[in-house]
């Protein structure tokens, strides 16, 4: 594209060039011609005078003599002779044809001859005797095209330089396309090798900032629409282990026996399918996220924890553990929507079933303290050794704080985006039932740019002085107490 718009614009200025270089080059050769003849011609008039006076030699020679052509031997007196049988009298250097003086003396019009080494300029003069003689004028090529080889020599370098910059000109012109549309095809390349995170910068003309902003769109909802997609794929697989787990508390059950065995191994074999889905799914999750969850919605918190503990509760019983449940006996609106509190519940609740020991005694409490509500889950359990590496695996979904078979990371990183869409946040820490405790803190007051602007952020003077108040009404309740599990 490039080098054929050079070429275009070549062969245009070329043309424009020839079209007008070249009759303006005739127009001067010949302006240069008429000017040597009119030079020519008021030479031969400075003879008539002395003409039409006098025809003697001698006067005639001093006077052609005295004028510039005549002293360089280019001017010639033809005068007729003026009575019967007299002499022509010729001064200077003849170089016209006899025959071509003598049409030009019967017919009294000026003529221009050809004759070598240039022109003749033959002018007929009246005689005061009443004839008519001829001025010869010599006009030499030289003189004829005197100056036209220099304003040729000036029209070809205007033309020679109005073309090498029509070609600069669409050269630019050309890398200024092209190079935009290069990127934005080797960006298309890329994108569709998989490289998500290619975009293209949007500059050039406006068609092709046009394309270069859709396709930055069209980019940025593919990374969106896969990161849906995974997202949905592994929260979908996670909470495929909530009914897992009734599964296999209910495989536990069923004695022993070669049934009893094929049950259980097929429980184990299915909940291992499900980490793996839900491993490959974080893997290969890009590095834009979808939009905070439950955004635009809300749910009454102290339902979806009743329901959900009615569930756990009935494994509960099953497994001789002891539940606690504080904190819902009225209405708490949160800006979560009910699907993703329900998941992040079980998230929790889930895992403590699953590694923590039959018996081990588990609480949920809930504390609304203005701008923001505190769910507290707790567990008798071990603990966790390192807190921290399990939120850095419930981040990356990788390496976590225990190996045990079907930890994953995910469920602490629904958690953690539930709160984090909210402003809030995730702690772990060491609950009074002697497990782990681990405390969502879910902002009321919108998302983290709100809570920004505000002055209420997470961590911030505010946020400390309502988690202190928390903590002050949760040592005064036995009830307060965390649950750990590896999440």
């Amino acid at each position: 594209m490039r080098w054929a718009l050079v070429k275009v614009c070549l062969a245009v200025t070329a043309m424009v060039v020839i079209a007008f270089a070249v009759p303006l080059g005739l127009v001067i050769k010949e302006m240069a011609r008429d000017r040597a003849f009119s030079d020519a011609e008021r030479q031969a008039a400075t003879i008539g005078p002395t003409l039409t006076i006098t025809t003697d030699r001698e006067e005639l020679t001093r006077a052609v003599l005295s004028t510039d052509p005549g002293g360089r031997g280019r001017l010639a007196v033809h005068v007729p002779a003026t009575e019967p049988g007299g002499t022509r009298l010729e001064i200077g250097t003849r170089r016209a044809t006899r025959e071509d003086v003598e049409t030009v003396g019967r017919s009294g019009r000026a003529s221009i001859a050809e004759v070598r080494g240039g022109s003749v300029l033959l002018q007929p003069t009246a005689l005061g005797s009443g004839g008519i003689a001829v001025v010869e004028v010599f006009v030499a090529d030289d003189d004829v095209s005197n100056g036209v080889g220099t304003a040729w020599l000036v029209l070809a370098g205007v033309g020679i330089a109005l073309i090498v910059g029509s070609v600069a000109v669409a050269d630019r012109l050309g890398v200024r396309m092209v190079e935009p549309a290069q990127r934005l095809a080797g960006a298309a390349q890329d994108l569709g090798e998989g490289r998500l995170g290619t975009r293209v910068p949007e500059d050039g003309p406006a068609e092709l900032r046009s394309a270069a902003a859709a396709f930055n769109s069209m980019a940025d909802q593919v990374v969106q629409l896969l990161a849906n997609e995974r997202e949905l794929a592994a929260d979908l697989s996670h909470r495929l282990r909530t009914p897992l787990t009734v599964l296999r508390l209910n495989a536990a059950s069923l004695g022993e026996g070669p049934a009893a065995d094929q049950t259980r191994s097929a429980v184990e074999h299915l909940e291992r399918e499900v980490d793996t889905i839900i491993r490959t799914a974080r893997e290969q999750r890009p590095q834009t996220q979808g939009g905070p969850p439950g955004a635009g919605a809300g749910c009454d918190a102290s339902e979806v924890i009743r329901e959900r503990m009615g569930f756990w509760s009935a494994l509960a019983e099953d497994e001789g553990r002891t539940v606690r449940l504080a904190g819902v006996d009225r209405t708490v609106r949160i800006p979560v929507a009910r699907p993703e509190l329900a998941a992040a519940l079980d998230a929790l609740l889930g895992n403590i079933f699953r590694h923590t020991a039959e018996g081990t005694a588990f609480a949920v409490d809930v504390h609304h303290s203005g701008d923001a509500v505190l769910v507290l889950v707790s567990d008798a359990g071990p603990g966790i050794p390192d807190p921290a590496a399990a939120l850095t695996r419930g981040a990356s979904g990788r390496d976590g704080a225990r190996d045990a078979v079907g930890s994953t990371g995910l469920g602490l990183d629904i958690v953690r985006r539930v709160a984090e869409s909210t402003g809030g946040d995730l702690r772990i820490g060491r609950s009074v039932l002697g497990g782990t405790e681990v405390r969502i803190w879910i902002g009321l007051d919108g998302g983290p740019a709100e809570r920004t602007r505000r002055g209420h952020r997470v961590g911030g003077r505010d946020g400390k002085r309502q988690r202190r108040s928390v903590r002050g009404r949760n040592a005064e309740s036995p009830s307060s107490s965390g649950a750990g599990s590896d999440l």
